[in-house]
C-alpha cells in the first residue's frame, strides 16, 4: 500500500518525530532502563492480579488500601529516574546521587505502607499514627508534590502545594475560606493514610480502570493502529473536496481517542496532514486550526475518552460505560460541525480533493489492518454489553498483540517489544505523579469540610441563578485548563464546582461532562491555544493566526456544553423521542451555524453571492437561526423545543431562499459540485 501523501513522511516517522518533540525524559543506561522496565511491569502485573482478582487462586488477596501504596512503590521512584530536577537542566544521560536517594525512600517508604496496611486502618492510623510512621508521612508528601512537579509542570505544583498546605494555613485563608487550624501530623498523617487524599479518588481511578486503557492505547500505536486509522481516513475521504482536512478530522478523532493527549495527536497526525491540506489549497493557519480542533476533539470521543472520563466514573460511582454513551451525541455534534465547515470552506474557495492514484484503496486498507476494527467491537461489547470495563482492555490487548505477530507490516521483535514497554511505562509515571498531587488537593478540602462552604457561596453569589453560575463555572474551567492537566482541571472543579450547580437542579452526569468539556478549551482558545500553537510549528503559520482559526472552526464546542447540562436529553438522558428531536435539530442548526461561520450554505452557494453587500447579514441571520435550532428547549431555558424551532425556522427560511435566490440570479457558484 503507498503512504498518504505529505511529503515523503511515513507514519511511522511522524510518531518518531513527535515523540522526540515530546520527551522530557532522562536518556537511561541500560541498568536504570532496567530497573525502570520491571519497575513499570510489576504495576502492570498487580494491575492484572487485583482486577482480575487472581487472589482466589493463590490465597493473597490484599486490601485496597495495600493495593495503592503497592503502586505507588512500583511508580513514583521512577519520576526520579525519568525526570530531571528541571527541563533540560542537569545530567540528561544518567541518575544523579540525588535521584536515587529520592527514588529510595519513595521505593521504600510506600513498601512499608503496604506491608503495614492492615495495620493502618485497624489501628487508625489517619488518626493516631506512630511517630515513626508520621515522620515518614511527611517525607511521602514532600517527594509527591516533587514528582508532581517534575512530571506536571510548575503551575500544578504550586496549586497542589498551597492545597495541601491549606489545613495548616486555614485561620489565614481570606472571606469564606478561612477555618480552623489543623497541626502538621494531622494534615500529613491525613493525607497519607486517609482515604480521600493520597490513595483517594484519583488513585483508585487509575490503579482500578486507567491502567488497563492505557496499556490498550500505547498497544494501539505500537501496533500500527495510527497508520491503519490514517490510510483508513484517506481511502475513505482522502479524493473528496478539502479531502486532507477532513482526512484530519477523522485521523485525528481517532488518535486522539486512543491517546488522550492533545499535544502528541497534533504533532504525530499533523505532520502528514497539515502538508497534505496545505497542497491542495489550504491556507497554513487555517490547516493548523483544522488540526488542532480534530485532535482536542479526539480526547471527547469514545469508547477511549482519555484519563479523565475514568476518573469521572469513580468519581460519580457510575459505570464508565454511562460516561461513553453520554459522550456519543456531544462528540458527534462536534465532529459534524467541523466536518461541515471544512465543506463549506472547500466548496467556497474550490478546494479539490487529493488524486486518486496517490491514495490507498479502502480494500487494501481493510485487509491489513481489519483486525484493528475486530479489537476494538471486543472492546465496545465488553463495555456496554458485558459490563466488564476494568477487564475488556485487557482482553482487547491481548486479542490485539496475537493477531499483531500474525501480520507482517506490524509484527515485534524484541527491540519492538522493549519499546512497547518503555513507552507504557513512561506513560503510567506521568500520569502516576500527576494524581498523587491532585489527591492531595481533595484531600485538603475533605479534612477541612469546606466543599459544601464553597458550593454554598457559589449558589449565594449567582443569586441563585443557574445560568450566571454555569458561565462562571465556564470561565473558571477554562483559567485551570490553561495551567493544569484536564484530569487536574476536572478534578479540581468536580469538588469545588459541581456541586454549586447539582442545588441549581441539574443532572450530575450533565455537570461532570460541562466540567469535562470546558478544562480543554483552552487548547484551541487564544491566547493560550497549546493545541493549536503545537499545530502551528508545523504549518509554519502565525500561531495567533492559527488559534483564532481554530477558535472559529470551534465554535460549537464552546456552546455544546449549555445545551446538554441545560437539557440532558443531549448526552441521551430522557425519553427518546425528546433525545431524537433535540438531536436531529441540532444537526440541522450546525449546518446552519457551519454556513454563518464559513459564508457558504451547502446546496445554496456563497452567502450574498460573497461580494453582495448582503453577505454579513446573511451569516448573522443563519449563525442565530442554527444556534436557536441546536438550543434543546427545556424548563430551565424557559422556551420549549417547538418555539425555539419556530423562532429558527422564521429567522432562517427567508435566509436560505435569498442566499438561493441570489445564486441562481448569477449562475451556479464555484465548487458547488458534490461532495
Amino acid at each position: 500500500m503507498s503512504n498518504p501523501p505529505s511529503d515523503n513522511i511515513t507514519v511511522e516517522e511522524a510518531q518518531a518525530q513527535a515523540a522526540q518533540a515530546t520527551d522530557r525524559h532522562r536518556s537511561l543506561s541500560s541498568f536504570w532502563m532496567t530497573l525502570t522496565l520491571l519497575s513499570a511491569m510489576s504495576s502492570v502485573a498487580m494491575s492484572i492480579y487485583v482486577i482480575f482478582n487472581l487472589g482466589i487462586f493463590t490465597g493473597i488477596v490484599p486490601l485496597d488500601t495495600q493495593y495503592f501504596y503497592a503502586m505507588i512503590a512500583a511508580l513514583l521512584p521512577l519520576v526520579f529516574f525519568l525526570y530531571p530536577v528541571w527541563p533540560g537542566v542537569g545530567p540528561m544521560n544518567k541518575v544523579p546521587w540525588y535521584d536515587v536517594l529520592l527514588s529510595a525512600a519513595t521505593f521504600v517508604i510506600a513498601v512499608y505502607f503496604t506491608y503495614a496496611g492492615e495495620s493502618i486502618i485497624d489501628s487508625g492510623w489517619e488518626y493516631d499514627a506512630p511517630d515513626h510512621a508520621v515522620y515518614m508521612t511527611y517525607v511521602l508528601w514532600a517527594i509527591c508534590l516533587e514528582a508532581t512537579r517534575r512530571a506536571g509542570g510548575l503551575v500544578i505544583f504550586i496549586i497542589c502545594l498551597l492545597f495541601s498546605l491549606y489545613p495548616i494555613l486555614a485561620p489565614y485563608a481570606p472571606g469564606f475560606l478561612e477555618g480552623e487550624a489543623n497541626d502538621w501530623a494531622d494534615t500529613a498523617t491525613y493525607h497519607v493514610f486517609g482515604t480521600e487524599s493520597l490513595i483517594g479518588i484519583p488513585m483508585n481511578a487509575f490503579a482500578n480502570l486507567v491502567v488497563g486503557f492505557l496499556i490498550f492505547g500505547v498497544a494501539l500505536q505500537f501496533t500500527g493502529g495510527g497508520s491503519f486509522f490514517l490510510n483508513l481516513a484517506f481511502a475513505l475521504l482522502g479524493k473528496r473536496r478539502g479531502g486532507p482536512a477532513k482526512v484530519a478530522i477523522f485521523s485525528s478523532g481517532l488518535m486522539g481517542s486512543m491517546s488522550g493527549s492533545v499535544i502528541t495527536n497534533v504533532l504525530t497526525t499533523g505532520v502528514m496532514s497539515i502538508p497534505a491540506m496545505k497542497r491542495v489549497g489550504f491556507r497554513p493557519a487555517y490547516a493548523g486550526g483544522v488540526e488542532a480542533c480534530a485532535s482536542t476533539g479526539g480526547v471527547l470521543m469514545p469508547p477511549i475518552m482519555g484519563a479523565t472520563a475514568f476518573v469521572m466514573a469513580v468519581f460519580l460511582e457510575i459505570p464508565y460505560s454511562d460516561i461513553a454513551i453520554a459522550a456519543v451525541i456531544p462528540s458527534l455534534l462536534y465532529f459534524f460541525a467541523l466536518f461541515m465547515q471544512i465543506d463549506a470552506y472547500s466548496a467556497r474557495f474550490r478546494l479539490a480533493g487529493l488524486p486518486r492514484e496517490e491514495l490507498p484503496t479502502l480494500r487494501q486498507v481493510l485487509r491489513e489492518g481489519w483486525y484493528f476494527i475486530a479489537v476494538f467491537l471486543l472492546l465496545i461489547i465488553m463495555l456496554l454489553y458485558m459490563q466488564q470495563e476494568a477487564q475488556a482492555p485487557y482482553y482487547a490487548t491481548a486479542l490485539l498483540l496475537v493477531i499483531n505477530q500474525f501480520a507482517k507490516r506490524h509484527r515485534w521483535g524484541i527491540r519492538r517489544l522493549f519499546e512497547f514497554m518503555v513507552g507504557v511505562g513512561k506513560l503510567f509515571t506521568e500520569l502516576a505523579a500527576i494524581l498523587a498531587g491532585i489527591g492531595l488537593i481533595i484531600g485538603s478540602l475533605s479534612l477541612t469540610g469546606k466543599v459544601g462552604t464553597i458550593a454554598y457561596e457559589l449558589v449565594d453569589f449567582a443569586g441563585d441563578s443557574t445560568l450566571l453560575l454555569l458561565i462562571m463555572g465556564a470561565v473558571t474551567c477554562f483559567i485551570l485548563g490553561i495551567g493544569m492537566t484536564i484530569t487536574a482541571a476536572y478534578l479540581f472543579l468536580a469538588i469545588t464546582l459541581a456541586p454549586g450547580l447539582a442545588k441549581s437542579g441539574l443532572n450530575d452526569l450533565a455537570i461532570h461532562m460541562f466540567i469535562l468539556y470546558w478544562a480543554m478549551i483552552s487548547f484551541i482558545t487564544p491566547p493560550v491555544a497549546i493545541g493549536a500553537y503545537a499545530a502551528s510549528g508545523i504549518a509554519q503559520s502565525n500561531p495567533l493566526k492559527t488559534g483564532l482559526e481554530a477558535m472559529r472552526l470551534g465554535t460549537i464546542i464552546y456552546f455544546v456544553p449549555f445545551f446538554f447540562v441545560l437539557n440532558p436529553a443531549l448526552i441521551g438522558i430522557g425519553e427518546p423521542l425528546e433525545v431524537l428531536i433535540v438531536f436531529f435539530s441540532a444537526l440541522v442548526g450546525i449546518v446552519l451555524v457551519s454556513a454563518g461561520l464559513q459564508g457558504y450554505l451547502i446546496g445554496a452557494g456563497t452567502l450574498g453571492g460573497g461580494t453582495n453587500p448582503l453577505h454579513w447579514l446573511l451569516r448573522v441571520a443563519l449563525f442565530i437561526s442554527g444556534m436557536t435550532l441546536a438550543l434543546p428547549g427545556g424548563e430551565i431555558i424557559g422556551f420549549t423545543h417547538l418555539q425555539l424551532n419556530t423562532a429558527a425556522v422564521i429567522i432562517g427560511i427567508p435566509a436560505v431562499f435569498l442566499t438561493w435566490m441570489i445564486n441562481r440570479g448569477g449562475g451556479r457558484e464555484p465548487g458547488v459540485a458534490a461532495t
